[in-house]
Order: structure tokens, then C-alpha cells, then sequence
């Protein structure tokens, strides 16, 4: 291997440790309940897209959202994943995805209801790591919903083949007649 080839490699590895880093970082501040200490870790223009579709923008309307929540409604909770995956899409860009859930306090287990997918953006900019985009997507596989059940037990079983004459026309599609 180059010497190039081998310092690419050691600075890929440094780039994908010091971003697990601050995944790691995330899950703390959240534990500790610490609303700046976990907007800290968003550029200042950051974009934060919550479960349920709200958008915040920039560190300081992260953190005011995040104060109340660690004050009041889950005070105490902490944050459980698996190992978050990164991805280096080009130098100091890494695309993040994790899979977790948040666990009220006291609580042993996360809920099927909270368990979430992750999918974030972190730049390196001035030599430190930051997430500069988030969203949070509540994790509802559809052949575990009930419908999913259903329909999968609906569904014909083995190859289907669809014809040209099962379609119904459409306005405008030349038809003719069939012999």
C-alpha cells in the first residue's frame, strides 16, 4: 500500500471515530439533560426535523425545544441505539444512520411507539465535527402493521404475471381490438 493509500485510510478511520464520537456525545448531553449542551453539537444553521414532522433551525431553537422536553416531559430519559453507521461521502462530509429509542425514566426497555431511524448529516469545519442536519423518523415497518398482516396474507403466493389486456385503457392509449 502507498504511503498516500495508507494515510487516506488513517484519516478515513480518525474521521469515522471522532463522528461516532459524537454520536456518542449526542446520547450523553441527552442523558445529562442538557439542552445546550446537546444543541452544541449542531452547526449554528443546522436543520432538525423531529418525529413528527416539526423543523427546527439553527442550535438555539434546537436547544429551546429541547429545554422544556429535559425539564419537564422527559426529564431523566436517556437514549438507547445500536451502533450508529457512517458513511464518508466526501472529505469532512459524513452521512450518519441510527436506530434508537428514547427511554423514560425508571424505564427498562424502549417501547415499540418511540423506537426511531435516524438519519444525520456531519460536516468538519475548523477541524471539529458538528451535525449540521437531522431527522427523526418513527420506525413503522408496514408488514408488521396490522394492514401489512393482512394484506401479506392476502397476497398471492409464488410468481404473478400481469398482461396488457388485465390494464384497464386510459383516455388517449391507442386500443385495438384484440384477435
Amino acid at each position: 500500500m502507498s504511503p498516500e493509500n495508507s494515510k487516506v485510510m488513517s484519516e478515513s478511520f480518525a474521521d469515522e471515530a471522532a463522528v461516532l464520537d459524537l454520536w456518542r456525545q449526542l446520547h450523553d448531553a441527552w442523558g445529562r439533560g442538557d439542552a445546550d449542551g446537546y444543541a452544541a453539537l449542531f452547526t449554528e444553521d443546522a436543520d432538525y426535523v423531529v418525529f413528527d414532522g416539526s423543523r427546527l433551525k439553527g442550535r438555539a431553537e434546537i436547544a429551546e425545544n429541547h429545554r422544556p422536553l429535559f425539564e419537564r416531559f422527559m426529564k431523566g430519559s436517556r437514549l438507547e441505539s445500536e451502533p450508529a453507521s457512517v458513511r464518508l461521502l466526501a472529505p469532512g462530509v459524513a452521512l450518519v444512520h441510527g436506530k434508537g429509542a428514547i427511554l423514560m425514566a425508571g424505564q427498562k426497555r424502549p417501547s415499540r411507539g418511540r423506537l426511531s431511524v435516524q438519519t444525520l448529516v456531519a460536516v468538519n469545519r475548523e477541524g471539529r465535527w458538528r451535525f449540521t442536519a437531522f431527522q427523526n423518523t418513527r420506525y413503522r415497518p408496514f408488514a408488521q402493521t396490522l394492514l401489512g398482516r393482512v394484506l401479506m396474507l392476502l397476497a398471492p403466493k409464488g410468481p404473478v404475471s400481469v398482461t396488457s389486456s388485465a390494464l384497464p385503457a386510459r383516455a388517449g392509449d391507442s386500443v385495438s381490438p384484440s384477435r
